[in-house]
């Protein structure tokens, strides 16, 4: 997938692990993930559902808002609009913005 709404998740996910000391494989047992699953995404190979982001976001005690920051939704003239990523931290400018392709 490597999309970089994947990526950004994925660097979010590793962030918050990180910063919660947890392994890869801790956050598993905490969520009932796999470890592989959990790489998956971390590495921006997978976007995970809803559920399993409230389930990592419990695991590393963040919000699930955190491990979707610098994400957005553009919305289009027409029923489709687009996703972005923002380039930096989370509270770059919208200026800082790339556009990660139609939904």
């Amino acid at each position: 997938m490597d999309s970089p709404l994947a990526v950004r998740f994925g660097r979010n996910l590793w962030r918050q692990r990180r910063r919660a000391d947890l392994s890869q494989q801790e956050l598993a047992d905490l969520t009932g993930l796999h470890r592989v699953g959990i790489g998956k995404i971390e590495r921006g190979e997978q976007l995970p559902r809803l559920d399993t982001i409230l389930k990592m976001s419990a695991g590393v005690e963040a919000s699930p808002c955190d491990l979707m920051a610098g994400l957005r939704w553009y919305p289009g003239r027409q029923i489709e609009g687009e996703f972005g990523v923002e380039d930096g931290s989370p509270s770059s400018s919208a200026s800082g913005t790339r556009k990660a392709g139609k939904a």
